[in-house]
């Protein structure tokens, strides 16, 4: 079905942004993907192509656009061209970090980090979980004391994305650790400060060109003028972008299960077997046929829901109910066109192997699918 979620512009800019991905990343991604981490100047180079920091004011450097079909388009290049762990980190620097400093920095810290974010320069990681607690926000460790005109920040995360090649972490702690949600802030800690340090790059079963790591703080000396917004409402900044970031996630998803049943498409017409090919028996056409449908009707509800965070109206469940749905079906969608390459999609080599472990992780980070299923369930008055 053709979509009607693009205009002129947007397709003008995915043909942009493909060329990008086959030129800097295609070649090198199976090396990056063995190395457990992308190279630094990725960033510079797609921030000189105008591919980050969309959203920044264009005084900054960025592409002055709150346009989400932007990032949109970034997320599904990525996932079609088989790209899951440097995409990741990109998508994430530009859906999920940038808007904190877009839209709580004051003038200074907006002076002093958009143009780095823009230019790739400075890339971006935010820090909320901890080994100590997963779903539980409220629950952190990590502890932030005033003294003076600056936070002595202790505590340590984990499974933070882009973790060793990031500039600027936002740290989720407690500033009063006597509350809960009305206890928190948001720190910027930056590379090099005193006592900020990261541990081994952990060892992921995929996504593993995405670089995450733990990281640690002892003592460590934050300006006040690195805290993002007031005080004690970290919750209340964090929670406001989740509809955005469960959404990149769905887009990603989405186009990651469509790229899976593109490639079995094409790996079922030429393969062979009992005399003929595979996309010959009715089992392949019917699975085939399914996983198709339940693609394209996700896809209706995922581009409405696009609009609906352009127009400022998309609710925390439709949100989770669109990251819920799209993250599930790809976990399907690559099993079951896995199984139809036989023991060829076990190989690492084939983009579908690569997809399968990749697409694990997304009904986990972003929300799990039972915290998914509980928005959805209390907006319905349970």
């Amino acid at each position: 079905m053709e979509r009607s979620l693009y205009d002129d512009e947007h397709l003008a800019f995915g043909e942009s942004f493909r060329s990008f991905v086959a030129k800097e990343i295609t070649p090198d991604y199976s090396r990056w993907e063995d190395e457990g981490i992308a190279p630094r100047d990725l960033y510079t180079k797609a921030g000189a192509s105008g591919f980050l920091g969309m959203a920044v004011p264009e005084e900054f450097g960025g592409g002055g656009s709150s346009d989400f079909r932007f990032n949109a388009i970034i997320g599904e290049e990525l996932a079609l061209a088989g790209i899951g762990g440097a995409g990741n980190g990109i998508t994430l620097h530009n859906d999920i970090t940038t808007p904190y400093f877009t839209d709580i920095c004051d003038d200074d810290q907006k002076a002093r980090w958009l143009p780095g974010i823009a230019s790739g320069s400075l890339i971006t990681a935010i820090a909320m979980t901890e080994p100590g607690t997963g779903s539980d926000l409220a629950s952190i460790a990590t502890t932030a004391r005033r003294d003076g005109d600056r936070y002595i920040l202790n505590g340590s995360k984990t499974f933070i994305t882009n973790g060793i090649n990031s500039d600027l972490v936002i740290v989720a702690a407690k500033t009063d650790p006597t509350q809960r949600h009305t206890g928190m802030s948001l720190l910027v800690v930056e590379r090099g400060m005193p006592g900020f340090e990261r541990g081994r790059n952990l060892d992921k079963i995929g996504q593993t060109s995405a670089d995450t790591s733990e990281l640690f703080f002892n003592d460590v000396e934050v300006p006040v003028a690195n805290r993002l917004g007031d005080e004690g409402r970290a919750f209340h900044y964090l929670t406001s972008n989740l509809a955005q970031e469960r959404l990149s996630i769905a887009v990603a998803s989405l186009a990651s299960a469509r790229a899976c049943v593109r490639w079995t498409l094409e790996y079922v017409k030429e393969r062979k077997a009992f005399g003929t090919t595979i996309g010959a028996f009715q089992n392949t056409k019917f699975v085939l046929a399914e996983q198709n449908t339940e693609v394209e009707v996700a896809q209706a509800y995922v581009d409405a829901c696009v609009l609906a965070l352009n127009a400022s109206r998309l609710s925390a469940a439709e949100a989770a109910a669109a990251k819920y749905w799209c993250t599930e079906l790809l976990k399907r969608v690559a099993d079951k066109c896995l199984q139809l390459f036989g023991g060829y999609g076990y190989m690492r080599e084939y983009p579908i192997a690569r997809a399968y472990a990749d697409a694990r992780i997304t009904t986990i980070y972003g929300g799990t699918t039972e915290v998914m299923k509980s928005i959805i369930a209390k907006d319905l008055g349970l």
